[in-house]
């Protein structure tokens, strides 16, 4: 294939380059392998970028080219292609073609000769700029005061400012980034560079993620040295980049909803009320108990109407008025004396009668107490004459306050009278104020509304309330029954574009929060010598430049200060999975507080 490419036979440099174009795309291709065949392919690239290019006229682009023309511009362009595609494939080639003498000198001429502008010129430059990638590492860029067409620089920046073919530029871009990637290289980084400022503005193109990310790699090596980064500060587009890369942030965090339930203790009790009272017998008991003969009867009615509870006790004169009430209209058969219903309460319960010294002497029966039944407290049931009131519960709250006034009206009030309403303890009211006190248990507050469909039959209380409470607008605020903390989780690892992008901002964040100190001048203590003179004549300009370095230094830092806390509610919706990289947004969120 050597010979081929070197016969100048048209047809058999065809061949030979059509079978390099299918070898290339092995990863099992090497140059070295075929002795010579680096020397034949850049024959024809080197003819198109010294002379070739020229027997393209403005006639031709009129007219269609000859044949021979084309025939050689495309085995230029399939040489190219094929050291492009060795190069990118395999680390071996890419360093044998970058150790090559003839490589730098192939890139420069196409830089420089060619005109990125025309469509007949596009493809061979981008292979151009893609083998320019394997020189760029290791290729150090001449003084600024060398001729230009020592440097691919120039050729680059005017690619990256003026060309409208994006692969082309995305390929100008990555190979300014490799260039000057390298420190050696770094003097040649300014400021208000071209390549900056078109970086800049395809920063907002998200979708476009190859294009972002080389200009995100570009604008990453030009804030990387300290010098350049504080001179960003400075930039008008300072402040809207770092909203953009703060927003490309936000851009690329897939997010999940987290529900944290952090619910406490709390207990639940009835909204309705319930109330106990003493048993009394009612009529079936009774009716079953008036046919029974003594003593089975006073056993089963100690059973109905008595528990035995430690600590309760009960006199004997109760006990038996309670009986003689139940059974004193019932002449068949007769009822027990009061002895034998006594002697029986302490034989059935296992208890003992007590004297308690007065005054007044009480005779008691110990360790039993009276039966309770508990009831739902319905609070439109009149509770007149200690809950005794036989009127069913009323309708309306306007029918209790009537039937309430009736009995007041009938309880005679002779200067001072105790309120017979439930378990009320006033025992001495006037009887001007009589009617005002009672109608003071059922004040609108205490009678029932209608519920809503949706509320729940039930009472949220603390733990440590009782109920019923006796001052329920007193009591402990419960906890909720249902306390959920809903917050967003990213759940995806930060992409390429993204670190690139908090990079950016972590170097702008350092340099606008850098701590500025001013460098010691000479005085006349001359650094605690005084004795040293010293020749100042030439210094006077290093020290107002100096100087001048310094005011531009503090006022860029102010300016990044204040951009940072501009971009703190940015930065507070950021979340990254990484808890070092979101210490990060941390630190930047606090920073900004501060501001």
């Amino acid at each position: 294939m050597r010979l081929s490419l070197l016969s100048g036979i048209d047809t058999e440099i065809a061949w030979a380059l059509n079978r390099l174009v299918r070898l290339c795309r092995n990863e099992d291709f090497r140059l070295r392998l075929i002795p010579g065949l680096m020397e034949a392919l850049f024959e024809w690239p080197e003819w198109f970028s010294t002379t070739g290019y020229k027997e393209h006229t403005d006639l031709q682009s009129l007219f269609a080219p000859s044949n021979s023309l084309l025939l050689r511009r495309q085995h230029a362009i399939m040489s190219a292609f094929v050291l492009r595609n060795a190069a990118l494939i395999d680390d071996q080639n890419a360093l044998a073609i970058a150790r090559f003498p003839r490589t730098v000198p192939l890139v420069l001429h196409a830089l420089h000769n060619l005109d990125f502008s025309l469509d007949a010129n596009s493809e061979f430059l981008s292979y151009i700029l893609d083998i320019l990638h394997c020189v760029a590492p290791t290729f150090v860029l001449p003084p600024k005061s060398s001729p230009q067409s020592s440097s691919p620089l120039q050729p680059l920046l005017r690619i990256v400012s003026e060309s409208l073919n994006r692969s082309m530029i995305m390929a100008a871009i990555h190979a300014l980034t490799s260039l000057l990637s390298d420190p050696q290289n770094a003097p040649h980084l300014s400021p208000t560079s071209p390549a900056l400022s078109v970086c800049i503005k395809y920063l907002p193109l998200h979708d476009d993620k190859p294009l972002l990310e080389t200009s995100l790699n570009y604008l990453y090596t030009h804030l990387s040295h300290p010098a350049l980064s504080k001179a960003f500060l400075l930039h008008p587009d300072m402040p809207s980049v770092l909203r953009i890369l703060v927003t490309l942030l936000l851009l690329d965090q897939v997010q999940e909803n987290v529900a944290l339930d952090i619910t406490g203790d709390y207990h639940t009790v009835p909204s309705a009320v319930l109330s106990t009272k003493d048993h009394e017998l009612n009529k079936t008991e009774l009716d079953g108990l008036v046919a029974i003969h003594e003593p089975k009867r006073c056993f089963d009615w100690l059973a109905l109407m008595f528990v035995k509870r430690p600590g309760g006790e009960i006199t004997q004169v109760d006990l038996w008025n309670l009986y003689k009430d139940a059974f004193e209209l019932c002449q068949d058969p007769p009822m027990l004396p009061a002895s034998e219903v006594i002697k029986n309460a302490t034989t059935m319960f296992g208890t003992q009668s007590l004297v308690i010294q007065g005054p007044p002497t009480k005779f008691i029966i110990q360790d039993i107490d009276r039966r309770k039944d508990t009831i739902l407290a319905d609070k439109l049931k009149c509770q007149w004459n200690r809950s005794q009131c036989t009127a069913p519960p009323l309708s309306t709250a306007a029918e209790l306050c009537e039937h309430v006034l009736q009995h007041v009206k009938s309880y005679n009030v002779e200067g001072e009278a105790a309120c017979l309403w439930s378990t009320c303890p006033v025992d001495k009211i006037p009887k001007d104020r009589f009617r005002a006190h009672v109608l003071t248990h059922f004040w609108q507050a205490h009678i029932p509304t209608e519920r809503n469909p949706s509320q729940s039959d039930t009472i949220t209380i603390s733990p440590a309330t009782n109920h019923p409470d006796p001052n329920p607008t007193q009591r402990n605020p419960p906890l909720p029954r249902s306390t959920v903390i809903n917050s967003l989780r990213t759940v995806n690892d930060a992409p390429s574009v993204s670190l690139l992008a908090l990079l950016c901002i972590r170097i702008l964040f350092r340099a606008s929060f850098a701590a500025v100190e001013a460098a010691p001048k000479v005085d006349a203590d001359h650094f605690g010598f005084p004795g040293v003179t010293e020749d100042t004549e030439d210094e006077d300009g290093g020290q107002v430049l100096e100087e001048n370095a310094l005011i531009n230094e503090k006022e860029g830092g102010r300016r990044g200060r204040r951009t940072f806390g501009g971009i703190r509610k940015l930065l507070e919706a950021v979340q990254i999975k990484d808890e070092v990289l979101m210490g990060w947004i941390t630190e930047m969120i606090n920073a900004g507080m501060e501001e």
